[in-house]
């Protein structure tokens, strides 16, 4: 069993899924980007502190973290704070490919291990009365860039170039090889 180092529901689903052992530990981290800090480096970093946090906590377990982001012309897309937050973000996708960056953390014992997903994503040219109807279900509140590919959110968007699990929060392929680097080897039965 491992411990998946996210209050993220996505996450939990994924690993469900795949039908992997986990207990949750949400992690609790400051998430405030540096003043010089890249995308790359940003997400990276969030995941290695949500792993390393959490397995300083849970001596010897195998510690599972991720962050995802979402980036536009370099710009970072985080969670909207509100809805005309969201309106705003999603005015600026709409039309565009962007990136998705999912960086992946495994942490035990001081020793850590990361790997970095980038998938591109393009949206539907829409309009305002189709992002305001997004928006009132809710659905943007609590997603990197707004949206959540999914859920409604599949209906903005045009095509992707990647890994959709990362979209979603969590590059399953990445997890799973760098689980393997600290000895959890996944089986498809048990």
């Amino acid at each position: 069993m491992i411990v998946l180092a996210s209050g993220s529901p996505r996450r939990r689903q994924l690993l469900e899924m795949i039908g992997l052992q986990f207990r949750v530990v949400p992690p609790d981290v400051d998430e405030t980007l540096g003043p010089a800090e890249q995308a790359e480096g940003y997400v990276t970093r969030l995941a290695c502190d949500k792993a390393r946090t959490v397995a300083a906590r849970e001596g010897g377990a195998v510690v599972l973290a991720a962050d995802t982001t979402v980036v536009l012309r370099g710009g970072i897309f985080g969670k909207p704070a509100t809805p005309k937050e969201a309106e705003a973000m999603l005015r600026r996708l709409a039309g565009r490919m962007h990136q998705v960056m999912t960086a992946v953390a495994v942490a035990q014992d001081g020793r850590v291990e990361h790997a970095l997903d980038v998938t591109d994503v393009t949206f539907r040219r829409l309009t305002d009365e189709q992002i305001a109807a997004y928006v009132a279900t809710g659905e943007p509140l609590d997603k990197a860039g707004a949206y959540a590919i999914q859920g409604k959110g599949a209906a903005l968007v045009e095509g992707i170039r990647g890994d959709f699990f990362g979209v979603m929060g969590l590059p399953l392929r990445l997890a799973l090889e760098l689980l393997e680097r600290f000895g959890v080897t996944y089986r498809f039965t048990r």
